[in-house]
């Protein structure tokens, strides 16, 4: 029988599962593959995957909100008997129950970029991400700076309720109402769909027209918002900050529409969550909780070796 998650990491560490007779697979699931983030994290992991001696499968629903096609992706991979998964779950309470029956079935998993729930504690092996409450405090000791903590700052958010979004958008605006004089106008939730994003944007700037700044909490809602304020003749005249770094936000930073985004390890996820089911199938040691990193990524670093390791 295998240890309990809670039993493993009061030693500090997961060890590996039993290897079964199971296929020779780890299927990497994500929220949505239509995203260059989430093709990033397909990077990585396929790197990850080259000498291990395993194959790799890479899915995801066409959208962050088709929480059960993702439910659906992960049952498939336990029905076929993968020996290890790798998950960003959209949902931290709807993806439980899969994931538990993916521990039932002795497959190794490793979660990335957002947490499961507190009923899914034990029925996975290490969990993976940016310190999105971290990020978010980042995202709003910057805002503070480039507004002077006065004025209205509009909060653009993606799929309420999902790990990621909890941390990173909750401190943001947390950290914003406890050290500033800023009023926060929304959340507005995307579903992480761009057009939704520049549309509500593009109603904010206009119901707000003293707005001092505005945060994009994930990369297709950051497009959408930063191609609103350059439509509405504003990109450079509010303060702007995103979050992910396709080449569409960084051109944003570059022509100074974003004065920063935010930059998440995507690649990292994918490599190193591949790495640790890996590793776990291959009998090794693997930490409870491994930080990805984010990089606060302007125009006068974007150049950097630091920024160039994370943008994508």
């Amino acid at each position: 029988m295998k240890p309990t998650f809670k039993a493993l990491l009061a030693l500090g560490a997961v060890m590996a599962l039993p290897a079964g007779a199971m296929a020779d697979e780890i299927a990497v699931i994500v929220k949505t593959t239509n995203s260059n983030f989430w093709q990033n994290v397909n990077k990585g992991a396929s790197t990850a995957i080259e000498g291990t001696g395993l194959t790799m499968t890479f899915d995801g629903p066409a959208a962050e909100s088709a929480v059960a096609d993702e439910v659906n992706l992960v049952d498939n991979a336990v029905n076929r008997g993968v020996k290890g998964i790798v998950l960003a779950p959209s949902d931290p309470d709807a993806l439980a129950p899969a994931v538990k029956r993916a521990n039932d079935a002795g497959i190794a998993v490793a979660i990335i970029d957002s947490a499961l729930g507190d009923a899914a504690a034990g029925t996975y092996q290490t969990f993976l991400a940016t310190d999105n409450c971290a990020a978010g405090k980042m995202a709003a000791d910057n805002m503070i700076k480039l507004t002077g903590g006065e004025g209205k700052v509009a909060v653009m958010s993606y799929v309420a309720g999902v790990g990621s979004e909890v941390g990173r958008v909750g401190c943001f605006v947390d950290q914003i109402k406890a050290n500033s004089k800023i009023e926060i106008v929304g959340p507005f939730y995307s579903q992480s769909q761009m057009a939704t994003a520049l549309n509500q944007t593009t109603d904010v700037l206009t119901a707000n027209p003293d707005l001092k700044g505005i945060f994009g909490a994930n990369e297709p809602t950051a497009v959408g918002m930063g191609r609103a304020l350059q439509q509405a003749g504003k990109a450079g005249q509010i303060a702007a900050i995103g979050f992910d770094g396709n080449e569409d936000l960084q051109a944003m930073v570059k022509d100074g529409t974003l004065n920063a985004t935010l930059v998440q390890g995507s690649f990292a996820m994918g490599e190193m969550g591949v790495k640790a089911v890996a590793d776990l199938i291959g009998g090794k040691s693997v930490e409870a909780t491994i930080d990805t990193g984010v990089v606060y990524v302007t125009k006068d670093n974007i150049d950097s070796p630091e920024a160039r390791n994370v943008l994508y």
